[in-house]
């Protein structure tokens, strides 16, 4: 089973978090904010992939802490998750609708770090959430997967549907490229290696 825990105390946040690439959906998330445990359900839903989170962050400061250090705790357990990568489909492009909203979320699971965002018409907030750390979340979870990752908001309207596609998307599109390909044999890479 392609599975990781990632543990991580710092200053600023404690967060216990556990990972399950072939799951079923199922999650439980307490970060402390309710918009992001929201986005983080259903990005495990629509992955179909288990995910438990725990953050004690401190919120009495700001999210950011809190949302950047969950996205360094699932990009490093993603990455250990995989394991060699021999197999899996390595490619995936996911287009979502969430009503009005289109996004297109692109992903290579190429051992480097690269991040492109095209996301814009998004309101401050949603709720109490600050809606410029859904790039924060991203990129922290880029740099410790080590994926290549490219976020396109196509349009939309309301910035809760505009950031709930991008999520839902987000979890297609991590199920897809993570798929073990019959086909594929070995690393799926002409260097041999990811």
């Amino acid at each position: 089973m392609r599975k990781a825990a990632v543990s991580r105390q710092t200053g600023e946040t404690a967060i216990e978090l556990d990972f399950t690439i072939d799951g079923d959906g199922n999650s439980s998330i307490e970060t402390g904010v309710g918009f992001f445990d929201h986005m983080l359900t259903l990005m495990t839903k629509h992955g179909l992939f288990n995910l438990d989170v725990k953050c004690d962050g401190d919120l009495e400061v700001d999210q950011h802490h809190s949302v950047e250090d969950i996205g360094i705790a699932l990009g490093q357990a993603f990455n250990e998750a995989l394991g060699d990568k021999k197999g899996i489909t390595r490619y995936a492009t996911v287009t979502t609708p969430m009503d009005e909203a289109l996004s297109t979320i692109s992903l290579d699971i190429s051992g480097r770090a690269y991040f492109v965002y095209h996301v814009e018409g998004l309101k401050d907030k949603v709720g109490n959430f600050d809606t410029e750390l859904v790039e924060e979340f991203f990129q922290a979870f880029v740099s410790n997967a080590k994926v290549t990752l490219h976020i396109n908001l196509e349009y939309g309207k309301n910035t809760h549907h505009m950031i709930e596609s991008i999520f839902k998307g987000f979890g297609r599109v991590l199920d897809q490229a993570t798929q073990k390909n019959p086909r594929m044999k070995g690393i799926p890479s002409t260097k041999g290696s990811l």
